[in-house]
């Protein structure tokens, strides 16, 4: 193991809680930005900070913004009858690089997943539950393709289905224990064309 000074250490130990970031990684992110020019630094912690401070969840969908309600839910020219409902505001980010949907959005912030505790309390599904009662045509489930993102959408199917919503489940275009953000854009494209209701 390498011995750098405690302050190092220190900022090698915070990149390494990033996701997907080994020691090896946080070293090299680490030792590249202490030899950047001190004004590039501090506008990179600025930009952390800002971000931080200014970034919150929308009060309608769940997805980040920095005015509420977001970008997305006070677009007049969304349909407003169609709900997407994704796992993270990530997943958004990825559907809107497509460019073929044009409702909205229901962010989950997770998955039912008993093996780590999160049950259907732990999610956004009372707010879902909420919106559906506003004149909704369909709702498209679109949970990453594996064991947790499949419970889920059953769930939400059997907790919808009595209320007289439609529910709609992505085509699985994208790979069985893939993850949405990962998915290109075709693929995208294509599980969106393919849904079907669950």
């Amino acid at each position: 193991m390498d011995f750098y000074p405690v302050a190092i250490e220190k900022l090698i130990e915070e990149f390494a809680k990033l996701p997907g970031i080994g020691y090896k990684t946080a070293q090299r992110l680490a030792l590249y930005v202490l030899n950047l020019p001190k004004d590039e630094v501090d506008e990179f912690a600025n930009a952390l900070i800002k971000a931080r401070g200014t970034i919150k969840y929308c009060s309608v969908c769940g997805n980040f913004t920095d005015s509420d309600p977001c970008a997305i839910c006070s677009n007049p020219s969304r349909d407003r009858e169609l709900i997407c409902v994704v796992e993270e505001p990530k997943d958004i980010m990825a559907i809107e690089k497509v460019r073929e949907y044009n409702g909205v959005y229901h962010v989950l912030h997770g998955v039912i997943s008993p093996m780590s505790g999160k049950g259907p309390d732990s999610i956004r599904l009372r707010e879902l539950v909420t919106r559906t009662k506003n004149n909704i045509k369909e709702i498209i489930v679109a949970t990453n393709p594996n064991v947790d993102g499949e419970a889920t959408a059953m769930y939400i199917s059997k907790l919808l289905k009595p209320l007289g919503v439609k529910v709609t489940r992505i085509a699985h275009g994208i790979p069985v224990g893939g993850e949405l953000e990962y998915a290109d854009e075709v693929t995208l494209s294509k599980a969106l064309e393919g849904r079907k209701e669950i």
